[in-house]
């Protein structure tokens, strides 16, 4: 047995005995979230044009038009800074994505100050791939570009439908401007 492969394996065993068997995935995770964050170093501001959002949700491993994911977001002031949240696939911009945020706040009770401050958002019901099932919101005004990289995993796939409904308020939301 080589040094290197006997040295990984000792490692693995102290961290089994450990019980911390968990850490061993972490640094994969952290090293797509520091990619990702970088990549929002060099982000280029938010989308301007809508996208082509031809609804393409599948399970097929590539993250796509109509999926959930999660991802790093710049805050809207302040692109070096944000915060990891879900957000729906809508389309793609030449290497980037093209997605909106969610929540699961409910921006439709304070609608009117929400519009206001000039943000607008649509219920999309409960959350798909949200365990406790919380009614989500999703902001249609604010085109995020993500970096495909910097997408840590996928949550679900909305159904078509509602995803055509997202499309629609988009769609309205950005003929008032």
């Amino acid at each position: 047995m080589s040094s290197a492969l006997a040295a990984l394996r000792r490692r693995l065993s102290r961290l089994l005995r450990a019980g911390r068997a968990d850490r061993v995935a972490r640094p994969r995770e952290g090293a797509r979230r520091r990619a990702g964050t970088a990549a929002y170093r060099r982000y280029p501001g938010d989308a301007t044009a809508l996208p082509d959002m031809t609804y393409e949700g599948a399970d097929n491993g590539r993250v796509d038009p109509g999926e959930i994911v999660w991802t790093w977001v710049p805050y809207e002031e302040d692109h070096t800074q944000g915060k990891d949240r879900p957000v729906l696939i809508i389309g793609r911009e030449g290497p980037w994505l093209v997605a909106l945020q969610l929540t699961s706040q409910e921006h439709h009770r304070v609608a009117g100050l929400r519009r206001r401050a000039g943000r607008v958002w649509v219920n999309i019901g409960p959350g798909p791939g949200e365990g406790r099932r919380r009614p989500s919101e999703v902001r249609v005004n604010r085109l995020i570009r993500v970096d495909p990289r910097a997408v840590r995993r996928e949550g679900a796939i909305l159904p078509r439908g509602r995803y055509e409904q997202v499309v629609a308020a988009v769609r309205a939301a950005h003929r008032r401007r």
